[in-house]
Protein backbone atom coordinates (compact mmCIF):
# COMPACT_ATOMS: atom_id res chain seq x y z
CA UNK A 1 0.00 0.00 0.00
CA UNK A 2 1.38 3.72 -0.69
CA UNK A 3 2.38 5.30 2.26
CA UNK A 4 -0.79 6.99 3.74
CA UNK A 5 1.53 10.21 5.12
CA UNK A 6 2.63 11.33 1.09
CA UNK A 7 -1.24 10.82 0.66
CA UNK A 8 -2.01 13.51 2.99
CA UNK A 9 0.87 15.46 2.08
CA UNK A 10 -0.67 15.79 -2.09
CA UNK A 11 -4.05 16.36 -0.18
CA UNK A 12 -2.39 19.11 1.56
CA UNK A 13 -0.61 20.53 -1.36
CA UNK A 14 -4.13 20.29 -3.38
CA UNK A 15 -6.45 21.88 -1.28
CA UNK A 16 -6.77 25.48 -3.05
CA UNK A 17 -8.40 23.21 -5.95
CA UNK A 18 -11.28 22.48 -3.59
CA UNK A 19 -13.14 19.24 -3.33
CA UNK A 20 -9.97 16.92 -4.01
CA UNK A 21 -10.17 13.39 -2.15
CA UNK A 22 -8.06 10.29 -2.00
CA UNK A 23 -9.54 6.62 -2.57
CA UNK A 24 -7.41 3.36 -1.45
CA UNK A 25 -7.28 1.28 -5.04
CA UNK A 26 -4.92 -1.68 -6.07
CA UNK A 27 -2.47 -0.29 -3.56
CA UNK A 28 -2.16 2.75 -3.71
CA UNK A 29 -4.84 5.78 -4.03
CA UNK A 30 -6.88 7.52 -7.11
CA UNK A 31 -7.14 11.19 -6.73
CA UNK A 32 -10.36 12.31 -7.43
CA UNK A 33 -12.32 15.92 -8.07
CA UNK A 34 -15.91 15.63 -8.25
CA UNK A 35 -16.17 11.75 -8.82
CA UNK A 36 -13.85 12.06 -11.82
CA UNK A 37 -10.64 10.46 -11.31
CA UNK A 38 -7.06 12.60 -12.23
CA UNK A 39 -4.47 11.47 -10.45
CA UNK A 40 -3.06 8.38 -8.85
CA UNK A 41 -0.47 7.82 -6.03
CA UNK A 42 1.90 4.48 -6.61
CA UNK A 43 4.95 3.76 -5.23
CA UNK A 44 4.84 7.37 -3.43
CA UNK A 45 5.01 9.21 -6.35
CA UNK A 46 2.10 11.56 -7.54
CA UNK A 47 0.76 10.66 -10.62
CA UNK A 48 -1.71 12.97 -13.09
CA UNK A 49 -3.76 12.45 -16.54
CA UNK A 50 -2.36 13.49 -19.33
CA UNK A 51 -3.22 14.04 -23.23
CA UNK A 52 -1.87 15.64 -25.97
CA UNK A 53 -2.86 18.87 -24.04
CA UNK A 54 -0.29 19.01 -21.24
CA UNK A 55 2.36 15.86 -21.88
CA UNK A 56 4.63 18.55 -23.04
CA UNK A 57 5.03 20.14 -19.45
CA UNK A 58 6.11 16.37 -18.40
CA UNK A 59 8.35 16.37 -20.94
CA UNK A 60 10.08 19.14 -20.54
CA UNK A 61 10.61 18.40 -16.89
CA UNK A 62 12.13 15.24 -17.82
CA UNK A 63 8.93 13.13 -16.15
CA UNK A 64 7.45 9.89 -17.90
CA UNK A 65 4.53 7.46 -17.82
CA UNK A 66 3.53 5.30 -15.11
CA UNK A 67 3.91 1.48 -16.35
CA UNK A 68 2.57 -1.31 -14.33
CA UNK A 69 3.05 -5.06 -15.15
CA UNK A 70 0.52 -7.52 -14.98
CA UNK A 71 0.40 -10.62 -14.16
CA UNK A 72 1.80 -12.79 -17.22
CA UNK A 73 1.46 -9.97 -19.51
CA UNK A 74 3.59 -7.41 -20.77
CA UNK A 75 4.25 -3.74 -18.89
CA UNK A 76 0.93 -1.66 -19.39
CA UNK A 77 1.76 2.25 -19.74
CA UNK A 78 -1.42 4.08 -18.56
CA UNK A 79 -1.92 7.97 -19.55
CA UNK A 80 -0.80 9.22 -16.13
CA UNK A 81 2.42 10.90 -15.69
CA UNK A 82 4.81 10.95 -12.60
CA UNK A 83 4.39 14.91 -11.53
CA UNK A 84 7.93 16.38 -10.91
CA UNK A 85 8.98 16.77 -7.27
CA UNK A 86 9.40 19.94 -7.61
CA UNK A 87 6.15 20.97 -9.55
CA UNK A 88 4.30 18.39 -5.94
CA UNK A 89 6.07 21.35 -3.51
CA UNK A 90 5.16 24.49 -5.03
CA UNK A 91 1.66 24.98 -4.08
CA UNK A 92 0.28 27.31 -6.65
CA UNK A 93 2.05 25.10 -9.44
CA UNK A 94 0.23 21.90 -8.34
CA UNK A 95 -2.61 23.82 -8.29
CA UNK A 96 -2.11 24.70 -11.76
CA UNK A 97 -0.60 21.38 -13.18
CA UNK A 98 -3.65 19.53 -11.26
CA UNK A 99 -6.10 21.64 -12.73
CA UNK A 100 -4.79 20.60 -16.69
CA UNK A 101 -5.15 17.06 -15.90
CA UNK A 102 -8.86 17.34 -14.19
CA UNK A 103 -9.68 18.99 -17.36
CA UNK A 104 -7.62 16.49 -19.37
CA UNK A 105 -9.66 13.75 -16.95
CA UNK A 106 -13.16 15.38 -17.75
CA UNK A 107 -12.76 15.89 -21.87
CA UNK A 108 -11.59 12.43 -21.50
CA UNK A 109 -14.66 10.92 -19.45
CA UNK A 110 -16.93 13.22 -21.78
CA UNK A 111 -14.98 11.65 -25.32
CA UNK A 112 -16.08 8.09 -23.81
CA UNK A 113 -19.51 9.15 -22.70
CA UNK A 114 -19.40 8.00 -19.26
CA UNK A 115 -21.00 10.02 -16.72
CA UNK A 116 -19.24 10.36 -12.86
CA UNK A 117 -20.77 7.73 -10.26
CA UNK A 118 -22.88 9.42 -7.86
CA UNK A 119 -21.51 9.10 -4.24
CA UNK A 120 -23.48 6.20 -2.38
CA UNK A 121 -23.85 7.54 1.20
CA UNK A 122 -22.91 5.27 3.95
CA UNK A 123 -25.99 5.89 6.08
CA UNK A 124 -29.70 7.96 5.05
CA UNK A 125 -29.52 9.59 7.99
CA UNK A 126 -30.13 8.74 11.75
CA UNK A 127 -30.97 5.32 13.02
CA UNK A 128 -34.70 4.76 14.73
CA UNK A 129 -34.10 4.18 18.10
CA UNK A 130 -35.23 0.79 19.60
CA UNK A 131 -37.60 0.36 22.39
Amino acid sequence: MADASFKDYVLDQLKSVGGVAARAMFGGFGIYKGGVMFGLIADDGLYFKVSDENQADYVARKSGPFIYESAGRKPITMSYWKVPVEVLEDVDEARAWAIKAYDVALKARKDSGKQPKPRRMSHAGPRPRRR
